[in-house]
């Protein structure tokens, strides 16, 4: 894979754009991203979202994005042609549109507007039977999708319910004190705080990790127990 701040800011200087015009021109896209993090970018100190990415290259008309980050694109019906041959095959194109027998229909545009979220400073597996008191949360401006049902933000903790959610992967939970079993939540027990899959049988009520690794943790007669909410299916890869 290619340097991505090395690509941003060698396109960027191709359109003559400063890091603080093509902050503005993200904001007309509803990003918000300061200049001071598009030279982070190019610096290399940290990535752009994937929304923030796509908003950049749509800017500085970067369109096969395979090529301009990974390398040669496999699936570029052009990759083996010379450049006359490009040219004919583009000209080609050209005639089909004109025709207009092989439009396809235009799907609406997905405006992603930044959404102003609660995010949880203390991760799954932190242990808090206070967990969901206001002092736990930080708001984060998340460019990413998030769940319309969404309320707050969890970080997980560790890989105990790989492979479907990963170390350090953000989550969105539904606040609720109520799951149906199978359901995927959070919960505190015995002074942890899990992410678990919720399991309900002729033998108790249990926790239960995805990966199999780790045993179910049963919720006993005498545990500390709580619900806090659902996790929703929907959820951020940062």
């Amino acid at each position: 894979m290619k340097n991505i701040g090395k690509v941003i800011y060698q396109h960027r200087k191709n359109r003559k754009l400063s890091q603080i015009e093509l902050s503005e021109k993200l904001a007309e896209r509803h990003i918000l991203i300061s200049n001071a993090a598009i030279s982070a970018w190019e610096k290399g100190n940290s990535m752009p979202s994937a929304a923030a990415l796509l908003a950049v290259c749509e800017i500085l008309g970067i369109s096969d994005i395979y090529t301009e980050f990974i390398g040669t694109n496999p699936s570029d019906p052009f990759r083996n042609l010379n450049e006359e041959g490009s040219k004919k095959a583009l000209d080609y194109i050209d005639l089909l549109e004109k025709s207009g027998e092989y439009h396809k229909q235009k799907a609406d545009l997905i405006d992603i507007r930044p959404r102003l979220m609660k995010v949880s400073m203390i991760r799954a597996s932190a242990g808090t039977g206070n967990f969901l008191a206001e002092e736990n949360f930080e708001e984060m401006e998340i460019t990413d999708p998030v769940p319309d049902k969404a309320d707050f933000g969890v970080y997980i903790d560790g890989d105990s319910m790989e492979p479907r959610f990963h170390d350090e992967q953000l989550v969105w939970i539904e606040r609720t004190e109520a799951l149906e079993p199978g359901d995927i939540g959070l919960f505190y027990l015995d002074g942890c705080t899990y992410i678990k899959k919720y399991a309900v049988n002729s033998t108790g009520t249990f926790l239960v990790s995805l990966n199999a690794k780790y045993a179910p943790k049963e919720v006993g007669e005498f545990s500390s127990f709580r619900i806090f909410g659902r996790v929703l299916p929907e959820t951020s890869k940062m």
